[in-house]
């Protein structure tokens, strides 16, 4: 299997453009969605590839121990774990943060506040199951404040998750007014988000990274998620490579493996104007001091 793999992207994928590159929005199995590749061949083909750091993603699960052991079957790349307050872990749980943090092998890197399981994206696709909720009637529920207090006392980073554009905002003024230091907004341009370019500026101008993923540009993903990558472009030229981080958030069947996909999204990137040096802030530095690697 880490043969064919290695065959398929060494045919498909220039790893001078990766060297260097930190994904801090990465799926993989075991996961109970399909998934294009399993965490552990994903790290040997990052690695191979040469990019520095991965951060592993699940909606539903924490990832700190499989970061773990695949940071230990695979050195030579960085292995971060995270956690998705959805309502498998019971939602925004303070607990579920702090044990998380605890774990031999201080692998949590990014908490990300609910998606999937979020209010508003329950909201937005106008689904009848319950949810989990960050904030009520303009202000910030108490357990959301407690996670907040958890991701400052552990140094990790917040990730907005798939809250609306007016709760990022809460998130990110209570985050900055706490001194949490690292900061993610998260799909500001998905249609559920919809954050304004005034509304990013803020978040940005508070320390707040905005993060554009890949998956949404690439012609393989469903057209109904697609982002034109104009938007893409509007968003790097207002805010300034500086303020952007871009990850990959791939991992779905429909779409290639990572490192491809960072292949194809980088190149649409640049044909559509955007200079090598300020991909490199985006997709190397940025990522790179949002974890905190020297």
């Amino acid at each position: 299997m880490r043969s064919l793999l290695l065959l398929f992207v060494s045919a498909g994928v220039s790893f001078a453009q990766l060297q260097g590159v930190v994904d801090i929005h990465t799926h993989g199995d075991p996961d109970s969605a399909p998934r294009s590749i399993d965490v552990l061949d994903l790290a040997r083909l990052g690695k191979d590839a040469g990019m520095r750091a991965l951060v592993l993603k699940n909606h539903y699960a924490p990832t700190v121990q499989i970061a773990y052991l695949v940071a230990k079957l695979v050195p030579g790349i960085e292995i971060f774990g995270a956690i998705a307050l959805d309502r498998a872990v019971g939602g925004v749980n303070p607990e579920a943060v702090i044990q998380g943090a605890a774990i031999h092998g201080k692998k949590l890197k990014i908490v990300w506040m609910p998606t999937f399981d979020s209010e508003n994206e329950v909201h937005f696709l106008k689904q009848n199951r319950p949810f989990a909720s960050v904030a009520r009637n303009g202000k910030l529920l108490p357990e959301t404040i407690e996670v907040l207090n958890v991701i400052k006392k552990e140094n990790l980073v917040l990730a907005t998750g798939h809250s609306s554009g007016p709760e990022n905002l809460l998130l990110v003024r209570e985050a900055k007014k706490l001194g949490i230091a690292h900061m993610v907004v998260t799909h500001p341009l998905r249609s559920s988000t919809h954050m304004t370019l005034p509304d990013m500026q803020e978040a940005a101008k508070m320390g707040a990274y905005i993060e554009l993923c890949g998956n949404a540009v690439l012609p393989s993903n469903p057209e109904d998620g697609r982002i034109p990558v104009e938007q893409y472009v509007k968003t790097i030229r207002a805010l300034g490579p500086e303020h952007i981080i871009l990850s990959s958030d791939l991992g779905q069947k429909v779409n290639p493996v990572h490192t491809e996909g960072w292949k194809q999204f980088l190149d649409i990137l640049r044909k559509a104007g955007i200079s090598n040096a300020d991909l490199d802030v985006m997709a190397k530095k940025n990522p790179a001091d949002l974890l905190g690697l020297k």
